[in-house]
């Protein structure tokens, strides 16, 4: 039986439909390009099913639980990484490596200081990925400005994706499943809007905004 019925499931639910995805971006590639986006969702599935084995059968062990929860954070932060490193492609083109670690840097210093000053943990770190996030909205909506055929629906996948955090606070009264499940499947609405926008980019060179 497993330990979290409904979370485990839905988890389960976005890491299968998550690597659909990035199957469909594999096989729609026809031109020798970055594969930023392949592994920004390659680990985001991995996170989900690594959340389905966690909700469904770690819980049961507190100790487990804390270390299979500290490597599904890891994916996560790689996930958010190649999102970042895909963005800085699209968006200025190849050879701004500088930039990316730049950005990249803002979000994990942010979690040095705290786990210096204050031995901060896996929350922390997820919580200063909001640094990076910031970064690749910032970036888009700058392509945006610039008219970058990509901008506006990533910007939208963005936004979704955003919102479905907001289904954590959903009150038990108004819905069956509780907060963590909603907000996997409130997932999925995004990262099928991110396909939807970035599926293009294997049939065809994208122009990046020039700087």
């Amino acid at each position: 039986m497993l330990a979290q019925p409904a979370q485990s499931l839905t988890d389960l639910l976005l890491g299968l439909v998550v690597c659909a995805l990035v199957v469909a971006l594999l096989r729609h590639r026809v031109a020798p390009r970055h594969r930023y986006w392949e592994i920004a969702l390659g680990w985001i599935a991995l996170s989900a099913l690594g959340g389905f084995v966690h909700h469904g059968f770690l819980v049961r062990w507190p100790a487990v639980a804390t270390v299979s929860w500290t490597l599904i954070s890891v994916m996560i932060v790689l996930g958010v990484s190649y999102l970042l490193a895909a963005t800085v492609e699209e968006v200025l083109g190849p050879g701004h490596r500088r930039v990316f670690w730049a950005l990249r840097a803002a979000g994990l210093g942010a979690y040095l200081g705290l786990a210096i000053t204050t031995g901060a943990g896996v929350g922390a770190l997820i919580l200063c990925e909001s640094i990076t996030f910031a970064c690749i909205v910032g970036l888009w909506a700058w392509a945006a400005r610039h008219r970058h055929p990509l901008a506006l629906p990533v910007l939208i996948a963005i936004v979704a994706s955003g919102a479905a955090a907001g289904t954590k606070v959903i009150s038990a009264d108004l819905s069956p499943l509780d907060g963590d499940s909603l907000y996997h499947l409130a997932q999925i609405v995004g990262i099928v809007l991110l396909y939807r926008a970035i599926a293009p980019t294997r049939r065809r060179p994208t122009p990046q905004v020039a700087t």
